[in-house]
């Protein structure tokens, strides 16, 4: 597989095949850096190869093409137009390898009146609506991080599209290119609130449903040493066993029933009163080993030590850099991080001894 270097979702969707076993050779422009000030740092490389090419030179295209001619897979992630202006376009590549699987990370798409605009994952979510759902009603939405747009819209659709169409290619022999654009894939994401707004069990106003934290059973909670609790008691048999574990105490007779919309405001007070007496650990002693659906709020230094995650290595720890461990897991076929990071070039000499010396006529792969 080879990857045009660059930063965002296409480095991490390569990453997440590098851990499934894919070979990922990394093209990097000779004089750049990574996503983080020390390469050798920068865990999304993880379990790839790097070298250095000036795709603006003659050499460095040939090199790139030679590449695209024994791949499965090439991943861009520049604007429209920028790998056809380099000659390494779809039509380019094909030419020399039509089994190839080409995939395209970008923000608007290949298409359409915004994509040659520039953006970043926070102006493609908030063209979905998604991000307008984000949040509490008398705040503007809050950036949730870029895993909606960068991450879960983007990279996670390139690496389904990518697999897909190396399954298609089994049955028929021939690449395609992929158009992963995380306007695209965020929309799919949030194919679930088109459902429930058709049948009237959602409502626009943003801070006023189940799942965006208004109801009081599915919200995070603040605790008295300043910690947080993550409540998300959605089924009938789940509320009551919250309610048993922490021995809360509506103001009416039946404190099992969960209340009504018109009663959230009451009961989000009352529960948060609740959670205030208590430290965050022990509300966890309470709950955490129950069918409550609540957990504590862990930062990223507590996170590895839960004892959940910790039995199941959900991190790791690579050359004293604690970074999270490959998924899916499989019975037969582990994943694994291969290799640590590499500096750009790393890889130059052994992948150009793999491929052997260049064609004598120019443009014969």
């Amino acid at each position: 597989m080879v990857e045009v270097g660059g930063i965002g979702p296409a480095p991490f969707a390569t990453m997440v095949l590098a851990d499934l076993g894919a070979d990922v050779i990394r093209v990097d422009r000779p004089g750049t850096g990574t996503a983080v000030p020390d390469p050798r740092l920068d865990v999304v490389n993880r379990g790839k190869r790097s070298v250095t090419a000036d795709l603006k030179s003659g050499p460095g295209r040939d090199l790139a093409l030679r590449l695209a001619g024994s791949a499965d897979v090439l991943v861009e992630g520049f604007r429209p137009g920028v790998m056809e202006r380099l000659g390494l376009g779809p039509d380019d590549c094909a030419a020399v390898n039509p089994r190839l699987v080409y995939g395209r990370m970008t923000g608007w798409g290949q298409d359409g009146p915004l994509a040659a605009r520039a953006g970043h994952d926070i102006d493609y979510i908030a063209l979905t609506g998604a991000l307008w759902a984000i949040g509490r009603p008398d705040e503007p939405p809050p950036p949730p991080l870029n895993l909606v747009g960068d991450y879960g819209g983007g990279a996670m659709f390139l690496v389904v599209g990518v697999l897909a169409a190396l399954l298609e290619r089994t049955r028929s022999g021939r690449g395609q290119v992929i158009d992963a654009a995380m306007v695209d894939g965020t929309a799919v994401l949030t194919t679930l609130f088109a459902a429930l707004r058709a049948t009237g069990e959602w409502t626009d106003r943003r801070g006023a449903n189940v799942v965006d934290g208004a109801c009081p059973y599915y919200g995070v909670y603040g605790c008295a040493d300043g910690g947080f609790l993550a409540v998300g008691a959605i089924e009938d048999r789940f509320y009551v066993e919250l309610v048993e574990r922490t021995g809360f105490r509506a103001g009416r007779d039946d404190r099992f029933r969960q209340p009504p919309p018109a009663e959230w405001a009451q009961h989000r007070a009352e529960w948060a009163a609740l959670f205030r007496t208590r430290t965050r650990d022990e509300w966890a002693a309470l709950v955490g080993d129950s069918d409550a659906c609540a957990q504590p709020v862990l930062d990223w230094a507590e996170a590895p030590r839960h004892p959940h995650l910790a039995a199941r290595a959900t991190f790791t720890t690579i050359d004293g850099i604690v970074q999270p461990a490959p998924a899916p897991r499989f019975s037969r076929t582990p994943p694994r991080i291969g290799r640590r990071p590499p500096r750009p070039g790393d890889d130059t000499e052994d992948v150009l001894a793999e491929l052997g010396p260049p064609p004598t006529e120019p443009g014969t792969w």
